[in-house]
């Protein structure tokens, strides 16, 4: 019997991964799981993704593609004029304005990390690109981390919560962390 030519299929597999963890979480993450997400046989999956942290590393890796995407347009966007608490503040509201089941499918292969070594680099290597993207257009490294590592988890904390959002919050907490010289987006 011929093999059959499928070169989408290793996304496909991907694209079904991210989709089992949408609806089910981390624990309902199988190679079986996948395979019938991607309507492909089970080898398939262990073909292209000999473990499952092979297959969440390849799932973060494409996750880690949209925030990125959406971190650098933000950053792109932002107003030298204006206080970088701001538009930090501004950052958090669109983000938590979007596609909640997007954010909260981020987040749920973002901590995978915790639990499963193979990804930590993956999560990793996202923050520091987070904050290289930030400190190209701030010229302060230190605190673009600092509004990264602020805005992730005001986000998190918002997403367990479910409090209401508070831009405000975000504005006075950051603008205390960053001190005067967090003041301006740019130098």
């Amino acid at each position: 019997m011929a093999r059959r030519y499928d070169p989408d299929r290793r996304q496909r597999i991907i694209d079904a991964a991210i989709a089992v963890v949408g609806e089910r979480g981390i624990a309902g993450l199988s190679h079986r799981a996948v395979a019938t997400a991607a309507d492909v046989p089970l080898g398939s999956t262990t073909y292209h993704f000999a473990t499952l942290d092979d297959l969440l590393v390849a799932a973060l890796r494409q996750a880690n593609g949209w925030w990125l995407a959406d971190f650098a347009r933000w950053v792109d966007g932002i107003d030298p004029t204006v206080p970088l608490a701001d538009e930090a503040a501004r950052l958090v509201t669109e983000t938590l304005a979007g596609d909640r089941a997007r954010v909260e499918l981020e987040y749920e292969l973002y901590l995978a990390a915790l639990r499963h070594e193979a990804v930590r680099p993956i999560a990793a290597e996202c923050l520091d690109e987070m904050v290289t993207l930030l400190a190209r257009r701030t010229g302060d490294r230190a605190a673009a981390r600092a509004v990264v590592a602020f805005t992730d988890g005001l986000m998190l904390q918002h997403l367990l919560t479910g409090q209401p959002f508070q831009p405000d919050v975000v504005r006075e907490g950051l603008a205390g962390v960053l001190g005067p010289s967090g003041d301006r987006s740019a130098p």
